[in-house]
């Protein structure tokens, strides 16, 4: 069963590149969100939060743009991956991610959606204000 794309924007107080980074670097990732991460800026698999996040890098744009095949680990076999499109812009005072995430199964979409907000963008907030205070 098909459900509706999650939409979601997040500002932040850091430029668009540096939330790119946040995003694909793995030791960076891994201290912002908390869960072990293994990204790369390349094609090819990633996993995240300890395993519990896995897929492949489908296309990157540095900087700008991450299109991701996306499942998590609970989900049956039968579950098809879902499309995650991760953009980064600028914005005054620093950037913006807005997020597509595509083809996430009806029974973990309110789960998805609140992880992104939870796990993601109030994460990145606090790991940034924290390096921000250095």
């Amino acid at each position: 069963m098909t459900t509706k794309p999650i939409v979601q924007t997040a500002r932040f107080k850091a430029p668009p590149e540096e939330l790119f980074e946040l995003y694909m670097d793995s030791k960076k990732h891994s201290e912002a969100t908390g869960g072990r991460a293994k990204m790369s800026p390349k094609a090819g698999p990633f996993t995240a939060f300890d395993g519990q996040l896995s897929g492949h890098n489908l296309l990157i744009i540095p900087g700008r743009m991450i299109v991701q095949a996306w499942r998590a680990v609970h989900w049956p076999a039968s579950d098809p991956d879902s499309i995650l499109i991760l953009t980064f812009s600028k914005k005054p005072g620093g950037g913006q991610v807005d997020l597509v995430h595509a083809n996430v199964p009806s029974h973990d979409h309110k789960g998805v959606t609140e992880g992104w907000r939870q796990y993601y963008w109030g994460s990145w907030k606090r790991y940034l204000e924290r390096k921000s205070r250095g």
